[in-house]
């Protein structure tokens, strides 16, 4: 392979000890080090999460920022499922981004908070649930991930969430809770125990989100 040229070379030197920078310990909880990509990471997923309980459009911007900073901290940590997720996780922030500031509904109205029906509750239930075992069966074979169908349900689960977040559709709440409390279990048996108070912290936040969407609902905001 032909050497890179100099200013490149030099570009990834400088990005291979700035990961080796944040890859390092910030600090121990329960025996196992806290780097600095995941405390800062924590930091801005919480800010997030704020956000969007209120309806903010920064909740965005924060989101993408995190997700590719836990990208960085999943990969190294071999949870190829949960680090592939954080990809689609930074395109759907830039989505989701968009569609809080430009899109619309069926009818041509701005986005609001508002309910799904029944047939798209069940539809979104289906695919989650279809795509699970597909997605597990992919990492087992293909990935040396050790964890291949915990890592697989809260990433697909997780993109149920995102992509009901993104149309400001009340049911991504109860998604994240569920994918908070699985990945509590998947992320302590990592040992990435900051990241595992975080998503302890989301479960509380994320019925506290349910709530605050619930009291924001129109009696006309049912939509297919």
């Amino acid at each position: 392979m032909d050497a890179l040229p100099g200013p490149l070379a030099a570009l990834l030197n400088d990005f291979n000890a700035a990961l080796a920078w944040a890859l390092s310990p910030a600090f121990t909880a329960l025996g196992s080090p806290i780097s600095w990509l995941e405390l800062i990471a924590f930091v801005l997923a919480i800010w997030m999460v704020v956000c969007n309980m209120r309806v903010q459009v920064l909740a965005w911007p924060l989101a993408l920022t995190s997700s590719l900073l836990y990208f960085l901290l999943f990969w190294s940590g071999k949870l190829y499922g949960e680090a592939s997720l954080q990809l689609l996780f930074a395109a759907l922030a830039l989505w989701g981004w968009w569609q809080w500031l430009r899109g619309r509904t069926a009818d041509g109205q701005a986005l609001r908070v508002r309910t799904l029906d029944t047939r798209g509750r069940m539809t979104a239930l289906l695919v989650t649930l279809a795509a699970w075992p597909l997605l597990g069966l992919f990492l087992q074979h293909r990935t040396d991930s050790p964890l291949p169908y915990w890592d697989a349900l809260p990433t697909v689960a997780s993109i149920t969430g995102q992509w009901l977040l993104g149309r400001k559709y009340q049911e991504n709440w109860p998604v994240w809770v569920m994918v908070n409390l699985v990945s509590i279990a998947l992320f302590a048996l990592k040992g990435y125990w900051l990241t595992v108070l975080l998503y302890a912290v989301f479960v509380p936040m994320s019925v506290a989100g349910w709530r605050a969407w619930q009291r924001q609902l129109r009696p006309a905001a049912i939509a297919a």
